[in-house]
């Protein structure tokens, strides 16, 4: 299968929300757990258990495990295994970005089936060309693995950036999504290369309008002020294409409540699509 129709088919079964696996230093003090590799380690399982019959995707934000060195590193690859195992979708928040054979390595490490960091999908920057993405694109295309690429983000300093003009008169985050789109053209279903579109940020501005049949991966909902109930005026009729990203509004509930912050989420974004 395709990831396209692998993401499909976890939407069709689990929903579109994805829980956020963010151990933020102040979240592991509030859920009694050290700011160590064995803290990372048991906030991520813990929250691979609530979400595993609740949600149908996780993505884990990498930097969290990345700042405890190699013994946080451990602690990802237990968290990517577990939540593999349970038939979780994993994107791996890791926001690689590179030229030629740099870029191809962090893909491997990656999406390699069997790889000791495997996750289905891995976010990705387009900020050194959307052509260096193309070689990271078919690598993962061949192992049936999925890439979001960042285009119009919900932080404010990179609206300066996202909305210059391109010399064929269209912003640069524009320009990102007709060239995924493009990648797009030939795939049944959702495509295997999804967008990072930031649920804050009024896309019109950014000059995107048409998403076609591509997968978006929506940041910004609960803590950062995205109301999930806004889902479909937000991405109009692109909105059933849309993985519903929320970290902090469910850790937040601590380890008593996680579960039952998935679940109340999860409600929240099929009452969106059905309205």
């Amino acid at each position: 299968m395709t990831f396209g129709e692998r993401l499909q088919a976890a939407f069709d079964t689990g929903g579109q929300l994805c829980v956020g696996i963010d151990p933020h230093a102040f979240l592991l003090k509030e859920w009694n757990l050290a700011d160590d590799a064995a803290g990372l380690r048991e906030f991520g399982l813990r929250v691979v258990d609530a979400a595993s019959t609740r949600a149908a995707i996780v993505k884990p934000q990498v930097a969290f495990f990345e700042r405890h060195g190699s013994a946080g590193f451990a602690a990802l690859e237990e968290v990517l295994g577990a939540a593999r195992a349970a038939g979780l979708l994993v994107i791996a928040d890791a926001k690689r970005g590179d030229i030629g054979s740099t870029f191809d390595g962090y893909a491997q490490a990656w999406l390699t089936p069997g790889s000791p960091l495997e996750a289905d999908a891995l976010t990705v920057s387009p900020y050194l060309g959307i052509g260096s993405v193309a070689g990271p694109r078919d690598y993962a295309a061949a192992r049936g693995k999925g890439l979001f690429v960042l285009s119009a983000t919900s932080n404010p300093e990179a609206r300066g950036l996202q909305t210059s003009r391109t010399e064929s008169g269209g912003t640069v985050a524009a320009g990102i999504v007709d060239e995924v789109k493009r990648w797009n053209e030939n795939d049944t279903g959702l495509g295997s290369t999804g967008l990072v579109l930031g649920a804050t940020v009024d896309l019109a501005d950014f000059g995107i309008s048409d998403l076609a049949n591509t997968p978006v991966l929506a940041p910004g909902f609960g803590h950062q002020g995205a109301q999930v109930s806004a889902l479909r005026s937000l991405y109009g009729p692109a909105a059933g294409n849309v993985i519903v990203s929320s970290s902090r509004s469910i850790l937040a509930a601590g380890p008593e409540g996680v579960a039952t912050a998935i679940s109340q989420q999860a409600r929240e974004v099929a009452e969106a699509l059905a309205s």
